[in-house]
């Protein structure tokens, strides 16, 4: 199962895959994810909500969840072991890629949908305000960890740069030009970062690029993709969209779950401003 799905494909094998509906949307652009689903969405989709998938416990927004609560949470969707997932999202932040890469933490193969909801509509596809009722599944999770880092594993990298890392942020809020979108946090980035802002690896139709012209953008960040990575934003979403396109290239990532808002709000870490 390729990362990627065309629309065709997808209208090729709707009854044959577990279908998810994984849209996000940061609170400052007005949108409801739910209810723009209840409005219409792609038949046989159901519906995840990024609070169910994150740890309620965490003082942080969509931290990754226990392994437990992610099993539960999936089974409910009718996600089992043996389910073939596709997920799909109409979101700026490419949401979806937050869905894959908790998939592949908990040790399960995903595709996301290539151009998303948008490119579905925009084909005259069919949609639907049926709710589908999902039988509910076994789902088995056990967390990879080494696809993880936590604040203290990046600190000590900020001396040894034995990992690159790279921020998914817009690169006014990376330099420190923008302000913050978690009211009194400082902006800038990790010392050391370098930064692709998300929609660099997209084509203007909402397709990912491939895997050459995504390449092109990390080696023209600076990055040495014989290195390690780790890949950090503002929350750990748009993160996974860079997990995602190294994926493609064949390069296993590490995501800095806890990201800048983790970073900027203890006074003690390093930060810096300009460009990388």
């Amino acid at each position: 199962m390729n990362m990627l799905v065309s629309t065709q494909w997808l209208a090729d094998h709707l009854d044959d895959v577990v279908l998810l509906d994984a849209s996000h949307h940061l609170a400052d652009t007005g949108r409801d994810a739910a209810a723009e689903y209840a409005a219409g969405h792609i038949p046989g989709a159901r519906f995840v909500g990024f609070h169910t998938i994150a740890d309620p416990d965490s003082g942080l927004d969509n931290t990754v969840p226990k392994a437990d609560a992610f099993a539960a949470r999936m089974g409910e969707l009718g996600v089992g072991d043996d389910s073939t997932v596709v997920i799909y999202d109409d979101s700026a932040l490419h949401s979806s890629a937050r869905l894959w890469f908790l998939f592949r933490l908990f040790g399960k193969e995903a595709s996301v949908l290539d151009g998303g909801l948008a490119k579905w509509k925009a084909e005259g596809r069919s949609e639907t305000r049926d709710v589908p009722s999902p039988t509910p599944a076994t789902f088995t999770a056990k967390a990879d960890e080494s696809l993880l880092r936590d604040k203290a594993a990046m600190l000590a990298n900020v001396d040894t740069r034995a990992e690159q890392v790279v921020d998914a942020r817009g690169a006014a809020r990376f330099t420190g030009e923008a302000e913050e979108i978690r009211a009194g946090q400082p902006g800038g980035h990790i010392p050391g970062a370098r930064n692709i802002p998300i929609g660099m690896l997209f084509q203007e139709d909402g397709t990912m690029k491939d895997a050459a012209a995504i390449e092109g953008e990390f080696l023209g960040a600076g990055l040495d993709l014989s290195r390690p990575i780790v890949t950090t934003c503002g929350s750990g979403v748009t993160a996974a969209v860079l997990s995602l396109g190294l994926a493609r290239l064949g390069k296993d990532s590490a995501l800095y779950d806890g990201s800048w808002s983790e970073w900027a709000a203890d006074p003690a870490t390093p930060k810096a401003t300009g460009a990388a």
